[in-house]
């Protein structure tokens, strides 16, 4: 059965995830450092791991199959996850795929070495919306009705 995995510690959209997957009957798995509270529901689960340098991601990628969807912004999670064939959506919906990894790497390490050469950079991405709250519930709701149709890629993506 298709398992939601979820990298919670920052995760802006634990609250659609779970409601997401109860309306599905599906698994969730929170994973955190700690800090956030259990949810009551036998559908949602809590793993706190230790406060080691990623070791939510590590958790979380040495546990989630072919069958699974990972809910991540953490690039190289979404790498190990996709490499295992697993879906990933970030929380504003967009989702990572075989196809987009390396692209997503790519400009990753780009922006890293941008940091690194300018210490006064202070590159921001745009603030989390109402809109990207939308779009990962559609992406995710979607994903879950297909059952094993394709990664969340295959949904088509508006706005």
């Amino acid at each position: 059965m298709t398992m939601i995995y979820v990298d919670a510690d920052a995760c802006p959209v634990k609250d659609e995830i779970i409601t997401i997957a109860v309306r599905h009957e599906r698994r969730a798995v929170m994973v955190c450092n700690g800090g956030i509270r259990p949810n009551p529901h036998p559908l949602i689960d809590l793993v706190v791991v230790d406060d080691g340098s990623d070791a939510a991601d590590i958790w979380i990628a040495d546990n989630v199959t072919a069958q699974d969807i990972v809910v991540t912004n953490d690039i190289p999670l979404a790498a190990r996850a996709v490499e295992k064939g697993a879906a990933v959506l970030r929380p504003d919906g967009t989702p990572i795929t075989a196809a987009n990894i390396g692209g997503i790497l790519a400009t990753r390490d780009l922006m890293a070495d941008m940091r690194a050469a300018d210490p006064f950079y202070q590159g921001k991405g745009r603030p989390f919306s109402k809109a990207d709250r939308g779009r990962f519930s559609q992406a995710l709701d979607q994903w879950l009705s297909r059952q094993g149709g394709g990664a969340p890629g295959a949904v088509a993506r508006r706005g």
